[in-house]
């Protein structure tokens, strides 16, 4: 990797994650494609890159959150919990059985797609208000585990997948952001270990790319922090509008790699 490529990093984690921060999304599922196709890093090797950006850039967004006092709550533990020991079985998976990225593409195109249009026409077009049923722990706990297999698997945070189902499910986006962000730093930096680890045994590209880790995690360190100081600014509806903007984003991106 050369400066210029670092540079690069650094610009694209800084505009992604100033967008992706307010609704609790690190941008690490935005940045995985600039990764592959732009700056060329090799698979497996690109997953745990991407965690490590999650690792480096993480800290921007949590800081302001903590001196808010919104990581105090009971959906960040829900979330580390299943999360956790999720993304050390992804990491195994990618390792050893390596799936490939079609079924990924198909998988997160079929979810996110339907499920950010649903949430955007909700947010522009309300039903008549009635007793939302916020998601049970075990319901949330299994969802993290789910999204940490995921993110172990394909190097994603996971808040952009925890975040528009626990939206729709009536959570505020006030309550998802900071729980997400807080889980998706944690699982990364435990994903990224354990991909340190097997690069022992293992063989190929496996370990990250350092260099352009952290000038991407640089550069989302300081919009991850930008972009939780935006978010007390923006009302509820332009953050679920925001959250479902992205999630039909990264639907149709991944839907249209799985065609090409």
């Amino acid at each position: 990797m050369t400066w210029w490529s670092g540079l690069l990093g650094f610009a694209a984690g800084l505009l992604i994650s100033v967008v992706t921060a307010p609704v609790g999304v690190s941008g690490a599922v935005f940045l995985l494609p600039v990764q592959v196709s732009v700056l060329g890093v090799p698979s497996p090797a690109v997953t745990p890159t991407n965690l490590l950006y999650n690792v480096v850039a993480g800290p921007g967004a949590l800081l302001r959150h903590h001196r808010t006092g919104r990581l105090r709550g009971p959906l960040t533990r829900l979330l580390i919990a299943g999360t956790v020991p999720g993304v050390v079985l992804g990491a195994v998976i990618r390792v050893f059985a390596v799936p490939g990225p079609r079924v990924f593409r198909l998988l997160v195109a079929a979810l996110l797609l339907p499920l950010g249009l649903w949430l955007l026409l909700r947010t522009l077009r309300p039903a008549p208000a009635r007793p939302s049923r916020p998601p049970s722990a075990r319901g949330t706990t299994a969802l993290a585990l789910a999204v940490g297999v995921a993110g172990g698997v394909y190097g994603i945070g996971g808040g952009s997948l925890l975040g528009p189902v626990l939206v729709g499910r009536g959570a505020p986006v006030a309550v998802v952001a900071p729980a997400a962000l807080a889980a998706t730093f944690v699982t990364s930096a435990v994903g990224a270990f354990t991909y340190a680890l097997l690069s022992l045994t293992a063989t190929g590209d496996v370990a990250p790319d350092w260099f352009l880790g952290l000038s991407c995690g640089a550069g989302g360190l300081l919009g991850g922090h930008l972009g939780a100081r935006l978010q007390p600014r923006l009302p509820e509806t332009a953050l679920r509008v925001l959250l479902a903007s992205l999630a039909t984003a990264v639907g149709a991106l991944y839907a249209v790699q799985f065609l090409l």
